[in-house]
């Protein structure tokens, strides 16, 4: 067993495999680093990406979370550890001892399917041995730099051991953000933005860019589920659709609805914010969103790209470069970025700060 980590280990959503596979197999080559992606199990939901001996906390760093699309997790890994299920922690104390490194808290996690969450028990009954064990040898400290260890367990006879740094990893275990559907709203859609607000607008910065009283659109809005986001933050809204929106959002007097073509509706003033949760082609979408932040009609757009069933990696990267082209041949400065999100099914969501 390899006692130096040379495997790069992302989580992602089951399904996904393939895709996140191009997309850091294309980043690696873009950035010159050497590896190949081992090849993905169909829905394990993670990827493991194998490089040099000592090459991989370089990739980890070069290349963050943050501007991964796919990617739910990011960690610098040994390859996966054979168990023997008279003594699992035999094995993990030891090559966490052997290779140097400690750290301040240990995480339990498994992939986001049925098989990973029968784990989940095993996990939990091992967390409070292992952890003792690991501070008699020195692995787990109180001051280590704020680095993580990450068991991920693959089977009961296998775990992957990673480690995440602060600042490039999520801080939800297993990358995913869990958030309550609240009773009153229109429909589950409506997580996808609350969602997205977490991941793209530091917290600190709720109350200057989700104000009250700030005016936003909602195109494609019906019945409301991303209108209702809008409404909570007392912002008032346009809901652009020709279809019915729901009656309790109505009666807020904060959403003016306009039976109209949302690729085709423009503002009557420069608004906050523009949503966007239509179901068209990603193409034709971009097609709008570029001509609203071209013309400026609004400060900070947040919208969804419908993904094809094949080449999902190449269908975004295609829209996003021609975004940022298009923005930057007008030089326009702007904030591109875009996530597979934990609420967002066979969609993205793409998030653009105008920099006035």
């Amino acid at each position: 067993m390899n006692r130096t980590p040379n495997e790069w280990l992302l989580y992602c959503r089951a399904g996904f495999e393939a895709d996140l596979g191009a997309e850091i197999a294309d980043r690696a080559a873009r950035a010159g680093a050497t590896g190949e992606v081992v090849t993905p199990t169909p829905n394990a939901g993670f990827v493991r990406w194998r490089t040099a001996e000592g090459a991989a906390n370089a990739i980890h760093r070069d290349i963050r979370l943050d501007s991964l699309v796919f990617a739910r997790q990011s960690l610098v890994a040994f390859e996966p550890l054979m168990l023997d299920r008279q003594d699992r922690l035999g094995a993990i104390v030891s090559l966490v001892n052997q290779s140097g490194w400690n750290f301040e808290s240990v995480w339990h996690e498994t992939p986001d399917t049925n098989e990973g969450k029968s784990l989940v028990r095993l996990s939990k009954s091992l967390s409070r041995p292992l952890e003792s064990a690991l501070k008699k040898g020195g692995g787990l400290r109180r001051k280590a730099g704020g680095r993580r260890l990450h068991l991920f367990w693959l089977s009961g006879e296998s775990v992957q051991i990673g480690m995440s740094f602060p600042g490039n990893r999520s801080e939800h275990p297993g990358g995913v953000l869990r958030l309550r559907h609240p009773s009153d709203a229109p429909s589950r859609s409506t997580l996808k933005l609350e969602e997205a607000w977490h991941v793209f607008i530091p917290r600190d910065r709720w109350e200057e860019r989700l104000a009250d009283g700030m005016q936003a659109v909602d195109l494609g809005a019906a019945p409301g589920g991303w209108t209702y986001q809008l409404v909570r933050k007392q912002m008032f809204v346009y809901a652009i659709d020709n279809g019915p929106m729901d009656k309790g959002l109505m009666a807020t007097g904060q959403v003016e609805h306009l039976r109209e073509d949302g690729f085709v509706w423009e503002p009557p003033y420069r608004l906050d914010w523009l949503v966007c949760d239509i179901v068209d082609k990603p193409m034709r979408v971009i097609d709008m969103v570029e001509r609203w932040l071209v013309k400026r009609w609004c400060r900070e757009a947040i919208f969804n790209l419908k993904l094809p069933m094949k080449k999902r990696w190449e269908e975004v990267n295609r829209c996003l470069a021609r975004l940022e082209h298009e923005l930057g041949a007008r030089h326009i400065a702007a904030t591109v970025r875009c996530k597979h999100l934990y609420h967002d099914r066979e969609e993205v969501t793409v998030h653009v700060e105008l920099h006035d």
